[in-house]
């Protein structure tokens, strides 16, 4: 694997650490703005919708940019926002720097997915996809853990402002190690746009909205779920994120290793899987041994399905597939924003911390039938295609590479 991709792994783990790190310290922030847990909440589905819409913005704002270029101004655009959300007067200048922040975090994995694919040969794109999320993960196993413990000691104004300094090791690792990749020629936004229309494309997001959402739907309100239910002591929840980010590190490489070779089972076995143990969740929850373990499963089976469906939208996006790849981001964190509200409207209704599970494995199963859906109408797409041409399956095309 070439050595840039430890740049895009560095830049990775800075957004990973800012983007799950406020699961941890929720409570800590509520109260210091005299709001209630759900209302604190908004500060997750908040990022979450500035990555939704930021993603395809800047993208299209990055398209006359070359990509390393681009990818360091994504840096800089990032650190401003943890320097905002670290020095907030107020709950809504915190909700914005947490919004300026998540500007950057869909282009940069968009485009990082697409730079990562492009540094190796088409049968390890999914590998070196993988590779560059390995920074998200690994950010929570260790800076989420670490941010967490901090906020919980120094104040969690000094866990940003640690984030921020992050972002100018990624911006730094960004300068110094991705090589200089100008955007593809003869690929205009038109032919980005034309993406859209494939059928597998917006089932591949929806299904990214969807299994995600049912990992965030319970992952949300892990710290008042795990102290207000399994009976944890406050300091617990910075293993216990450990846990959750040592699944999402397994997770990742297990879906990366095995994408390339059997996606859709992969998809089937890992969303299934999920939907079962988030229902599950509500009764382990009030287990300490059980909880942990179910912690662990979440992550390792959530982050499981990314690797392949990022190289799912890539693969039918073939020929322009930058601002797909970056709007597939952006549907991870509409997954992520809709599941942490759904969860907040559940527990304000007073249906207790665990009721957010059942939301979560109502979205992971509904998004394995769309993965049904989508390999059976994706069976009878070569059958169709011989009819005219003799045509191949899209996946078992040769991905075009663009350099």
């Amino acid at each position: 694997m070439p050595l840039a991709l430890l740049a895009l792994a560095i830049g990775a783990f800075g957004i990973g650490t800012t983007e799950f790190v406020i699961m941890g310290l929720l409570p800590e922030v509520a109260n210091d703005y005299g709001v209630s847990i759900p209302t604190a909440g908004l500060l997750v589905t908040g990022y979450a919708l500035g990555v939704m819409f930021g993603a395809p913005l800047m993208t299209v704002l990055g398209t006359k940019v070359p990509r390393k270029r681009m990818l360091m101004l994504l840096m800089g655009l990032f650190i401003v926002g943890n320097l905002l959300s670290a020095l907030a007067p107020a709950f809504s200048v915190m909700l914005a720097g947490r919004v300026v922040a998540s500007l950057a975090h869909g282009a940069f994995f968009g485009i990082g997915s697409v730079v990562a694919a492009d540094l190796v040969a088409p049968h390890k794109r999914a590998g070196a996809i993988a590779m560059m999320f390995t920074g998200l993960t690994v950010a929570n196993v260790v800076g989420v853990p670490l941010g967490t413990l901090i906020g919980q000691t120094a104040g969690w104004r000094v866990t940003f402002a640690v984030v921020a300094a992050l972002g100018v090791v990624g911006l730094a690792g960004v300068a110094k190690l991705v090589p200089d990749m100008p955007k593809a020629e003869g690929v205009r936004l038109r032919h980005e746009l034309a993406a859209f229309g494939n059928v597998q494309v917006l089932l591949a997001m929806a299904m990214t909205v969807l299994g995600f959402g049912g990992v965030f739907a319970a992952i949300t309100y892990i710290a008042p779920m795990m102290t207000h239910v399994a009976g944890f002591a406050d300091g617990s929840v910075t293993w216990l994120l450990v846990l959750f980010g040592l699944g999402m590190v397994g997770g990742n490489l297990v879906g990366g290793k095995f994408a390339d070779r059997a996606l859709m089972p992969l998809l089937y076995i890992s969303l299934g899987a999920l939907a079962v143990v988030l229902a599950l969740f509500t009764l382990t929850a009030h287990d300490k041994t059980a909880s942990a373990v179910t912690v662990f499963l979440i992550g390792a089976l959530g982050f499981a399905t990314v690797p392949p469906l990022q190289k799912r939208v890539l693969d039918h996006a073939h020929g322009a597939p930058t601002l797909a790849s970056a709007v597939n981001i952006g549907a991870f964190n509409l997954g992520n924003a809709l599941s942490a509200w759904l969860g907040g409207v559940v527990i304000a209704a007073g249906f207790g911390y665990t009721a957010p599970n059942w939301v979560g494995a109502a979205l992971a199963a509904a998004a394995l039938l769309l993965a049904l859906l989508s390999a059976a109408l994706e069976r009878r797409e070569p059958a169709a295609g011989a009819v005219v041409a003799g045509s191949v399956p899209v996946e078992q095309r040769a991905p075009a590479v663009h350099r």
